[in-house]
C-alpha cells in the first residue's frame, strides 16, 4: 500500500484589514477569551512623572542699545560779523589859558583892552563872558540899572559881550572867558580861576593874580592892536 507523505497542518489565519469574515460567528468566537486562558489584563495607564521643582529661569537680559546710526553732518553755523564796539568820545578841546599880569587897581582897565582887541581880532562878542571877583564891572552896574529882568535878559538873548560876578549861580559857558581879579582874598580868586576854567570852552584870559601859574602862560599887558588870542 503506497505511503503518502503527511500534508501539512493548515491553521486558520485571521483575514487582513479589510476583508469580511465568513461568518458572523466566527468574529464572535475571536473575540471572546479563550476558555481556560489567562484572563484578558486591562490596559495599564501610565503616570506623568511628577514635575521635580527647579530653580526657575532667570529673566531675560534687556538687549544693550545699539549705537546710533552716524547720520549726515549737522551744518555748523558761520560766527557772524563781530559787534562793533561804540567810538569813543571825542575829548573836550583843551582850553587855552593867558595870563595878563596886573594888580587889583589896574585888573579892570587891562582887562577892556584885552576885551577890544578880542572884537578886533574877529571874535564874536555874544561868545565872550567878563567874571569880575571884586566890585562889579561898571557896564554891568549900569545894565542893572534898568532891573535885573533886563539884565538876564541880554545873557539870554546872547549877542553881546557879557559881564556878570564870578560867583555866577546861572550855567553859562562860552568861548571866551575874561576873569577880572579886582579885589577880593586869593582863596576867593583861586576858586573863580576854577569857576571861570569851566565856563570858556576855547580861552581863559587872567588878568591879576589867580590860579595856578604855569611856565610859558605868564604875559605882559597887551600892546595896543595886538590881539591876545586870534
Amino acid at each position: 500500500m503506497p505511503v503518502f507523505p503527511e500534508e501539512p497542518e493548515i491553521h486558520e489565519s485571521l483575514p487582513g484589514p479589510g476583508v469580511p469574515f465568513p461568518r458572523e460567528s466566527d468574529a464572535q468566537a475571536l473575540n471572546a477569551p479563550a476558555t481556560g486562558g489567562a484572563p484578558a489584563t486591562a490596559p495599564t495607564t501610565v503616570a506623568a512623572p511628577a514635575t521635580v521643582p527647579g530653580p526657575r529661569p532667570a529673566s531675560p537680559r534687556p538687549a544693550p542699545p545699539r549705537a546710533a546710526r552716524p547720520g549726515p553732518p549737522l551744518p555748523i553755523p558761520k560766527p557772524g560779523p563781530a559787534p562793533r564796539r561804540p567810538a569813543p568820545a571825542p575829548a573836550a578841546p583843551e582850553v587855552e589859558v593867558q595870563r595878563i599880569a596886573a594888580t587889583p587897581a589896574q585888573a579892570l582897565e587891562h582887562a577892556d583892552d584885552a576885551i577890544d582887541l578880542l572884537l578886533d581880532a574877529g571874535r564874536d562878542p555874544g561868545t565872550i563872558l567878563v567874571l569880575t571877583v571884586g566890585e562889579a564891572h561898571p557896564w554891568q552896574q549900569h545894565e542893572l540899572s534898568f532891573g535885573e529882568e533886563r539884565y538876564w535878559a541880554q545873557l539870554a538873548d546872547g549877542g553881546d559881550v557879557f559881564y556878570a560876578d564870578a560867583a555866577l549861580a546861572r550855567p553859562v559857558r562860552r568861548e571866551v572867558v575874561v576873569l577880572v581879579v579886582n579885589g577880593g582874598t586869593p582863596a576867593r580868586a583861586a576858586e573863580a580861576y576854577t569857576e571861570a576854567l569851566g565856563r570858556a570852552t576855547a580861552l581863559l584870559v587872567v588878568c591879576g593874580e589867580a590860579g595856578p601859574a604855569a611856565a610859558g602862560t605868564v604875559a605882559a599887558a597887551p600892546a595896543a592892536g595886538r590881539p591876545v588870542n586870534a
